[in-house]
This record gives structure tokens, C-alpha cells and sequence, in this order.
């Protein structure tokens, strides 16, 4: 069972992601910010795939995205951004941090799941 690591700012939908990934039969992890994403990194906590907001308070997405690339285990682990914003700029700016893919919310648990499969073979 693969774990997945979620952070955004926003509690409904972390509670509405993390559902749709349980059901799904993913371990899911939760931060509700990038702060406490990257305390559990380095506690060791093993995870998989990171779907991470862009807009948080404090540490942004692509901020944390780079922190998380420096960690030698997780330098080549799927990153997703799950956000609102839909600019090409915000999309090369994240790529170039190391994302591996942008879900624009809302998504449906389909296109989720599908873009989740794709990422993680």
C-alpha cells in the first residue's frame, strides 16, 4: 500500500482528498501546512507521493518542494501540486522545483486517482 502525503491549508480538503485516497486503499498522511509536511519527512515518516496545496501560509508548495528534493530519499519520489492556480508561469516555476505533475481543484475523485495511478508506477 503506497502512503500518501497530503498538504494544504485548507481542513475540507484535506478531509475530502484524504477520504477519496482511503477508500481508494491509499495510507494517507496529513499537514496542514509545509512546516509540519517537512517534520514528518524528517521523522522518517515513509512516503510515496506528495500532493501538495501552493498557497499556504508561511512556506509555500514550491518552497516546500524544493525542500523536500534535497532529501536524498525522496529526491526522485511524485510530487503533485493540487491548486487553484492555473497559470503556465506558476506551472514552470513548479516544474522547475521538481514537481511531477498539477491537479487543478476542484478535481474530481476520477481525474485524482488516475493522475495518482500514472505518478506512481
Amino acid at each position: 500500500m503506497s502512503t500518501v502525503m497530503l498538504v494544504d491549508d485548507s481542513a475540507t480538503i484535506l478531509l475530502s482528498i484524504a477520504s477519496i485516497l482511503g477508500k481508494a486503499g491509499y495510507s494517507v498522511e496529513k499537514a496542514p501546512n509545509a512546516e509540519q509536511a517537512l517534520k514528518k519527512f524528517n521523522d522518517g515518516v515513509k512516503i510515496d507521493l506528495l500532493i501538495t496545496d501552493l498557497n499556504m501560509p508561511g512556506m509555500n508548495g514550491i518552497e516546500l518542494i524544493k525542500e523536500v528534493r534535497q532529501l536524498p530519499s525522496y529526491k526522485f519520489m511524485p510530487i503533485l501540486f493540487l491548486t487553484t492556480e492555473s497559470q503556465q508561469s506558476k506551472r514552470m516555476e513548479a516544474k522547475a522545483a521538481g514537481a511531477s505533475g498539477w491537479i487543478v481543484k476542484p478535481a474530481t475523485a476520477d481525474e485524482l486517482l488516475n493522475t495518482i495511478k500514472l505518478v506512481l508506477r
